[in-house]
């Protein structure tokens, strides 16, 4: 699976994507994978009021990868019992399931439970 940013032909990058650039306006055509790089935590938080399904407690982390000189935050879950502080180096790993599918009031067919979480380097 890959963690695809968006890029418009001025070069910037969004994630998620978007139809049109929200900086130049232009359409964003091309895409770049993060799954292989990694990203400085710019700032994190821990929940421990989370939703049916989800873990408690559960860190989430605001990161910014740097690629080929333009940037692009995410932000995303950490993996569990991972530590990390403002500065850290992280890289994206995939994780089959990022919440119980079972909990909740959606109907597990109705989304992917799929994604990335953010591991210490």
């Amino acid at each position: 699976m890959s963690f695809d940013a968006h890029r418009c032909p001025n070069g910037h990058l969004t994630y998620p994507g978007h139809e049109r650039c929200p900086d130049c306006g232009r359409p964003q055509t091309e895409t770049v994978d993060l799954a292989d790089e990694t990203a400085t935590v710019v700032t994190w938080t821990e929940n421990t009021a989370t939703p049916p399904g989800v873990r408690r407690p559960n860190s989430l982390a605001i990161v910014e990868f740097d690629v080929e000189g333009e940037s692009v935050r995410a932000i995303g879950q950490v993996t569990a019992d991972a530590d990390v502080e403002i500065g850290d180096e992280v890289r994206p790993v995939y994780a089959e399931q990022l919440r119980d599918p079972d909990a909740g009031i959606r109907e597990p067919e109705s989304q992917s439970w799929d994604g990335y979480r953010f591991e210490p380097v």
